[in-house]
């Protein structure tokens, strides 16, 4: 998984392509529990592009985007915001590909 460098990154990437940008932090431990299986779901939706954003990093990001919960998801393809799965709780690897799924409909 790329992480996000900057906010210019994020906008730039966000504009173009087909990108799911996951809000994390090393410190949430909820967050390392999905860490294993995080490649497989790459793996398996390689039409996106996954993204780590580091929650303590770009906070301000993440207060402009309404994400206060962490692990959280967002799709964005050309642009467009297309899905979201932002919450405070843990997510299962099987959550977060319905998740994935929703956006392809």
């Amino acid at each position: 998984m790329k992480k996000l460098e900057s906010v210019e990154q994020f906008n730039e990437m966000r504009s173009k392509g087909k990108h799911i940008f996951m809000f994390s932090a090393d410190w949430c431990p909820d967050c390392r529990i999905i860490e294993p299986v995080l490649p497989e779901i790459e793996a398996k939706y390689n039409d996106y592009t996954f993204i780590y954003v580091d929650r303590d990093q770009f906070i301000d990001l993440c207060i402009e985007l309404d994400v206060f919960g962490i692990p959280s998801f967002i799709g964005y393809r050309d642009g467009q915001e297309f899905g979201r799965f932002v919450s405070k709780d843990r997510k299962t690897q099987e959550e977060i590909e319905n998740f994935i799924q929703t956006l392809e409909q």
